[in-house]
């Protein structure tokens, strides 16, 4: 073996340092504040945006389906038509003749008309610019 050389240097030691107490307390106090922002706003973003629909009033279009004479036609068919997605529903007039269509968006132009033994009534036309929330509305087809 052979002998280690007499000019051999020691290695440095390497001592970590920490920061001054006064960084602690800054850094700290800087994590809090923006834990108590969060905190503030965290309500805020657990709950949905509204949704228009949500934030406008539906509206309900109800009415009675009459022959010549004003007599209710039991059984006959009444159809909405949404103007702006073309979409269509349909309702089976009651013994009296009476229909109900609710949740009718505020927002879009309609049209109402009903069927009844191979006859049709006349259209009725719903304005989105007509601001009440309740249309009565009463369809006449004449059975003669």
């Amino acid at each position: 073996m052979l002998p280690a050389p007499a000019t051999a240097k020691s290695c440095p030691r390497i001592i970590a340092s920490m920061a001054p107490r006064s960084h602690s307390a800054a850094r700290l106090a800087r994590l809090l504040a923006i834990f108590c922002c969060m905190a503030a706003l965290a309500p805020l973003s657990l709950s949905p945006p509204p949704l228009l629909a949500q934030s406008q009033a539906q509206r309900v279009v109800q009415g009675k389906v009459v022959d010549s004479s004003g007599a209710g036609l039991k059984n006959a068919t009444v159809y909405l038509k949404d103007g702006r997605t073309l979409a269509v529903r349909s309702y089976i007039a009651a013994d009296d003749g009476s229909f109900r269509f609710g949740q009718v968006a505020p927002n879009s132009d309609c049209q109402l008309w009903a069927e009844f033994a191979g006859k049709k009534s006349a259209v009725k036309n719903i304005s989105s610019f007509d601001s009440r929330a309740e249309f009565n509305i009463t369809l006449k087809i004449d059975t003669k």
